[in-house]
């Protein structure tokens, strides 16, 4: 990439923004604009290590961006309200529905592909399955204000005659691993598991209320935040390789062969779901320790939109020619509680 170019990543104080930071970092990308709120000091650890070009607020961003003189490669836009508790829809549409559609006109007006999060919470509790079809997204039933936020932003952008180059709505299912410290209770289970490990020896999980279910037999999609940095990663090379090659090819009068990315929908997950128990018995096993697990009921005000199944369908990005292999939950466990989570490290 060109020195006066530059990638901009949203939500970049966050988890999975701060990690996809580090993630290109690693790999030679110094050329990063981070885009957040950063009032919130617990967040700074996240970033305050990182090699970054510059910081805008997010408040200022859309007015920054469209004066900024250099080149924008590419936008991560990660930033979101992400709180499944939070029941004011409005702020969810401030920041999930039109602050993504100023992204993206400016990714359009300017050429700029784009990438940004969707979530699996759209998918409500899986009636119409875990498949990232464009044509069940008009009839999908989230089950809370974030969920609806991020599927009408979806909706929004499937009905776009003017898009960017290049566009993808990533439906993140269970992500987990280093970088989530200052998330409270809005942190992965996995996270929460462990202190409870470390501050009690032993686990609460939810009881089954569903005969289907034995108790700690719920599955879910869980995905080392690792396979969702490589999956965005790969999809930045995607276009660039795309965007390279038409320019040769048109230049030498040639026709391309191979089949490029499209725009749209994809799931993020590994493909398979896993137990609560698997999950925590990697904990455990993480910490050289027998597993120690009690039940408690489902509190009721969440018992009837409790998901007992997650399983993303990655059919749709294995068919674009991603085909490195996910992390298993214990070797993703292990990592994120032996190399981050004991000597409480970030990434």
């Amino acid at each position: 990439m060109v020195q006066n170019s530059k990638i901009i990543v949203t939500g970049a104080a966050g988890f999975i923004g701060s990690y996809m930071v580090g993630y290109l970092n690693r790999r030679g990308y110094n050329n990063i604009i981070i885009v957040d709120d950063f009032s919130d000091l617990e967040k700074k650890s996240n970033y305050n290590s990182k090699r970054i070009a510059d910081f805008v607020e997010r408040d200022r961003f859309i007015e920054w961006v469209y004066h900024e003189p250099f080149r924008i490669d590419l936008v991560f836009h990660l930033g979101a309200r992400t709180d499944t508790t939070e029941f004011d829809y409005s702020v969810h549409e401030k920041w999930n529905v039109e602050y993504s559609k100023n992204i993206w006109a400016y990714c359009t007006e300017k050429n700029v592909p784009l990438i940004y999060a969707s979530s699996a919470a759209t998918y409500g509790n899986g009636e119409l399955g875990y498949k990232d079809d464009h044509d069940i997204v008009g009839q999908l039933k989230p089950l809370n204000p974030y969920g609806v936020s991020k599927n009408e932003f979806d909706k929004w952008a499937l009905e776009q005659d003017k898009q960017p180059p290049f566009w993808a709505g990533l439906k993140f299912f269970n992500v987990y691993g280093p970088n989530e410290y200052h998330k409270g209770r809005m942190a992965s289970v996995m996270f929460h598991s462990y202190n409870q490990v470390k501050e009690t020896g032993k686990v609460k999980l939810f009881r089954s209320h569903n005969p289907q279910y034995k108790d700690g037999e719920q599955l879910r999609d869980f995905i080392h935040v690792d396979d969702v940095a490589a999956i965005m990663y790969w999809m930045m090379a995607e276009v660039k390789r795309q965007t390279s090659n038409v320019a040769h090819e048109s230049e030498n009068g040639l026709t391309t062969h191979h089949s490029p990315l499209a725009s749209g929908i994809y799931n993020v997950g590994t493909g398979k779901a896993r137990t609560f128990k698997d999950l925590v018995t990697a904990i455990f096993s993480s910490l050289n320790l027998k597993p120690q697990i009690e039940f408690i009921d489902t509190p009721e005000d969440i018992r009837e939109k409790y998901q007992y199944f997650t399983e993303a369908d990655m059919n749709k990005l294995r068919a674009a020619g991603y085909d490195t292999k996910f992390l298993s939950l214990e070797d993703g466990v292990s990592s994120y509680v032996k190399d981050f989570l004991l000597p409480h490290k970030y990434y």
